[in-house]
């Protein structure tokens, strides 16, 4: 697309029938690209509202008991809460593969869990792309002595389902405000406390994916995956130091039988 733009400067016939010289062009193509990304700028306040209406359907199902938008002038974090689990942090941010969206973030004192929520318009790369690259940024920032550690992390935006961005979830996509929505990636992050050594000597934080939190359960159990299913839909990062050597997997779970590993 950013060649094809460029290259529109040597279509002397196709600018004339818009009144356009080739000079003309190449002198208002800086202000008129700055012009569009202001545009779509405006439309994060599109993708805000997709999250907030899934956070007000989990509130108009009884999934969760209030939910408290962020202040203006603050993090954009969500509060939830949730009988007997107690308030539940949901920390918006954009792509995953940029810092501010990926290690830039604080737990509030008051969350019994905590997940980043990625609402990523980007279509330059698949999904799993950006959540690795993401991963890799928040790895550094698990091991690094900065206080708070995530509970999970989720991608989830309003392309999901669409052609735009095809799921393989959509069989249980629900009704949400004008959107019809699939069930969310979601990936449980290991504790800082790590498991137990395995034989070769290796150190391991949730690598077999066995650590379990509260909110997944509630957030799918809004698009109908009973209790039974839900180890299908959640996957989860681990990590393993053998050494001087630190190893990351991701798993992406979307059904019974359904996977993708990726590990580096």
């Amino acid at each position: 697309m950013s060649a094809l733009i460029q290259q529109l400067a040597t279509e002397r016939d196709l600018l004339a029938r818009h009144g356009l010289t080739t000079e003309e062009y190449r002198d208002a193509l800086p202000a008129a690209v700055e012009a569009a990304r202001g545009s779509m700028s405006a439309s994060n306040s599109d993708r805000r509202q997709f999250l907030l209406d899934v956070l007000a359907a989990l509130r108009d199902a009884g999934l969760v008991q209030a939910v408290t938008k962020p202040q203006y002038g603050d993090d954009t974090i969500y509060r939830l809460s949730v009988e007997k689990l107690g308030d539940i942090a949901i920390i918006q941010k954009g792509c995953p593969d940029g810092a501010h969206s990926s290690v830039r973030w604080s737990i509030p004192d008051w969350a019994n869990e905590a997940y980043l929520w990625w609402l990523c318009p980007s279509l330059s790369a698949e999904p799993g792309e950006h959540i690795a690259k993401g991963v890799k940024r928040l790895r550094g920032r698990f091991f690094d002595e900065m206080p708070g550690a995530l509970d999970g992390v989720i991608f989830h935006n309003d392309l999901c389902g669409t052609s735009r961005r095809l799921c393989p979830k959509k069989a249980y996509a629900t009704q949400i405000g004008q959107h019809l929505v699939p069930p969310p990636c979601i990936y449980v992050m290991p504790d800082r406390q790590p498991d137990a050594s395995t034989a070769n000597g290796a150190v391991e934080w949730n690598w077999d994916g066995s650590k379990q939190r509260e909110f997944p359960r509630i957030l799918l159990s809004l698009f109908g995956i009973s209790e039974q299913a839900f180890p299908a839909y959640v996957g989860h990062v681990g990590f393993q130091r053998k050494g001087r050597t630190v190893r990351t997997t991701i798993s992406a779970r979307f059904g019974l039988g359904r996977s993708a590993t990726y590990r580096s």
